[in-house]
């Protein structure tokens, strides 16, 4: 009974921390504070204690860390014009791979002005950050650049916030694992083992996210659409004049069309007029 008496006090206690961080994630500036935590014992006898959390390991708010220590997210797309598209692809991706970078995504394929066919391209890499200049000044080298940009997010705030409670959830997870290694009873060792797959699951998702984002600082994203120049064609008007002609042929008939729709109305009155006054005539004629 004393035992089990004193895992749920430790049980509240950890209940308590994940409260804690609960509130510390929905308020920056408190994940980075060293929360103060009360437990009470199970049965309510006892005085109560106070616990204070370890100081995560961020060592201070996002503000506090120097530039160089930031986390930057590098994203860059280029536009260029070149003489050939599958030559410069192919220029491009062993490019990547001597920057030690690699290849995301890239297509090759054929486009139509004015039925002549040229080609186009798309490619996506990967580069380090720390390549990432040097690679886009070669980049350039390749063709007739028409448009660039380069968009940096930062993500130091989100990054510290996320070690931080990766840090906390990896103490309990501890905690808790030597909890169920004291644990005796059937009850027990339940409750302790669902305790510890909630933090294992939380601690997994953390830590997908942050080699998520590991991925993205380390690695910027630099997309290049490369087009051919549009082609000259020489036809000496001969295809437009002809294009013209029939227009023009196909307007005049529609035109004839639209007028007799109109003129058939009053020639079949006309028609008829003149036929009741040949009959008047007519009778006119035989009473003389």
């Amino acid at each position: 009974m004393k035992r089990t008496y004193q895992l749920l006090v430790v049980l509240l206690f950890l209940v308590g921390m994940s409260v804690a961080g609960c509130v510390a994630q929905d308020d920056t500036k408190s994940s980075l504070n060293s929360p103060q935590v009360t437990v009470y014992p199970a049965s309510g006898d006892g005085e109560a204690y106070e616990y204070v959390a370890d100081e995560t390991s961020s060592g201070g708010t996002a503000s506090d860390v120097s530039l160089s220590e930031r986390k930057t997210i590098t994203s860059i797309e280029i536009s260029m014009e070149v003489d050939n598209a599958s030559r410069t692809v192919d220029n491009i991706i062993e490019m990547t791979t001597k920057s030690g970078g690699y290849v995301s995504s890239s297509s090759v394929y054929d486009t139509y002005y004015d039925t002549t066919p040229r080609k186009e391209g798309y490619i996506t890499v990967r580069i380090p950050s720390g390549n990432y200049t040097t690679f886009v000044k070669d980049i350039e080298n390749l063709g007739d650049v028409t448009s660039e940009s380069i968009t940096g997010t930062d993500v130091t705030e989100e990054y510290i916030d996320l070690e931080a409670r990766l840090n906390n959830l990896q103490k309990q997870e501890k905690r808790l694992t030597e909890i169920l290694n004291m644990s005796k009873t059937v009850e027990e060792v339940l409750s302790v083992e669902k305790e510890l797959e909630r933090v294992r699951g939380e601690i997994d998702s953390l830590t997908g996210r942050l080699q998520y984002l590991d991925n993205k600082i380390d690695f910027a994203t630099i997309n290049i659409r490369i087009t051919e120049p549009t082609p000259i064609t020489h036809s000496w008007g001969m295809r437009d004049a002809l294009s013209s002609s029939v227009q023009g042929f196909v307007s005049t008939v529609r035109a004839m069309i639209i007028l007799v729709g109109y003129l058939l109305p009053i020639a079949i009155v006309l028609s008829v007029i003149i036929a009741i006054l040949l009959a008047i005539r007519r009778r006119v004629h035989k009473k003389v």
